[in-house]
């Protein structure tokens, strides 16, 4: 519990400083936990008795009915940044996610958690040299902080054999600031800031099913499916424009939408996944996930300027459907094994995803966002003691590239951890 409150605090610290993080509800978080991390996050068809997998909440049919799991994990990293000849690097801690599971009767389990859904959080400053008499330089700062988070209860069951079903409810919530400041060396011209801001409180629905098939003697293939609906979440996204005149000190204060206009509302994607994992003997899982979020279909709140009239609405074509596929292996030489090394389980994984948002230049150009690749590697290393043998520590080391044409490029190299503790609470002890 006081890990839970904890990451209430850790977590209100922006996990990201990129730049690309300023559009849309930013960049979008890891959705996986310590087990599969260094599989680079596959796991819609993963079934573990000893690890919640909440990416496919049907899962939770499968977790132990002898143990109680509790799971933590956090992420360090360090982004490169380059554009032209310019190179920067930045630093980032955070807290990453707290999940809990058990198996509450016969054939059904429950889990709950918190996670992060989205991240925002930039700062940095362009600035041009304007053709006029007094070459006045003009300035940019865009600054950006918040992001959203889920805290989820779900029920996985298995109604028969090899055959299971859940559903994860979650509420959602969070708020975003974005701003952008316009200045110049001459006083003779107005400074102008634009702030955007939300704040979301809304709920988050996925389901999720799984079949298991028996192959051989030693093989087995599962199939995972996943659907969340999208929905409007609120927020009341707004802007606020503000002019100021060095010379007089006076400021002009302009929010919108206006006065009788109507409250706007943000929109979350339709998601669809499906997920295949092949299992040799429980040493060798392999596994493919394919997700499609649907943003395609989601308006954004969005500034126009109409002869000189500015207003804040919703409209479509601001973002695009996201794709991304997922491969990744677990290999464990014999996990019931007595030496220490045979128990390790070594991971490694790819992926790539497509960007799910336009950037808009100032002439109304459009082009795509960043695709996305990366690659990790990692272990899961049993903790054995004279009271414990379940508990795990996973360890993995990950690279991300995001990159766009004409933009910024970032290379991320990223070490995450998570610890699984898996206690055997309901076990039945006999005195003799």
């Amino acid at each position: 519990m006081l890990l839970l409150l904890s990451t209430e605090v850790m977590m209100a610290q922006s996990g990201t400083n990129s730049p690309y993080s300023q559009y849309a509800l930013g960049a979008l978080a890891e959705q996986s936990s310590g087990f599969n991390r260094g599989m680079n996050g596959v796991g819609l068809a993963f079934h573990e008795n000893g690890q919640v997998n909440y990416l496919n909440p049907a899962s939770y049919a499968s977790l132990d009915s002898l143990t109680f799991i509790f799971d933590a994990g956090l992420a360090g990293q360090v982004t490169n940044f380059k554009e032209g000849n310019v190179k920067k690097n930045a630093n980032n801690a955070n807290f990453e996610y707290v999940v809990a599971g058990f198996r509450l009767f016969r054939n059904l389990g429950l889990s709950f958690g918190i996670l992060p859904y989205t991240n925002i959080g930039y700062s940095y400053t362009t600035s041009e040299t304007l053709k006029d008499v007094n070459s006045t330089t003009s300035s940019s700062t865009y600054y950006g902080t918040g992001g959203l988070h889920q805290v989820y209860l779900g029920l996985g069951w298995s109604p028969f054999r090899n055959f299971s079903i859940g559903v994860n409810g979650s509420y959602l919530y969070g708020n975003y600031t974005r701003s952008v400041t316009n200045s110049y060396s001459s006083s003779y011209v107005n400074s102008m800031l634009r702030q955007y801001t939300a704040d979301v409180r809304s709920y988050k629905l996925d389901f999720g099913a799984q079949y298991t098939q028996k192959v051989s003697k030693k093989d087995w293939a599962t199939i995972g499916v996943t659907y969340s609906p999208g929905h409007k979440i609120g927020g009341d996204p707004t802007m606020m424009q503000i002019t100021s005149n060095s010379q007089t000190s006076v400021s002009d204060t302009v929010s919108y939408p206006g006065a009788g206009q109507g409250k706007l509302q943000l929109e979350i994607p339709t998601v669809i996944g499906v997920g295949l994992m092949y299992n040799h003997d429980n040493k060798i899982k392999v596994g493919v996930d394919y997700t499609l979020q649907k943003w395609g279909d989601v308006d954004a709140p969005t500034v126009q300027n109409n002869n000189g009239t500015i207003s804040y609405v919703m409209t479509g074509g601001q973002y695009k459907n996201r794709h991304k596929v997922t491969a990744g292996v677990d290999y464990c030489p014999d996990y019931m094994g007595r030496h220490f090394l045979t128990r390790l389980h070594y991971k490694a994984g790819v992926s790539y995803a497509t960007p799910y948002y336009y950037i808009y230049s100032p002439s109304g150009s459009r082009s795509d966002g960043p695709k996305e690749f990366s690659a990790s590697l990692g272990f899961g290393i049993p903790i054995i003691n004279s009271w414990n043998n379940r508990s795990t520590l996973n360890i993995s080391a990950q690279w991300a590239r995001q990159s766009a044409t004409g933009f910024i490029r970032e290379n991320v190299f990223r070490i995450n951890i998570g610890l699984t503790f898996n206690e055997r609470w309901f076990a039945k002890w006999k005195l003799n």
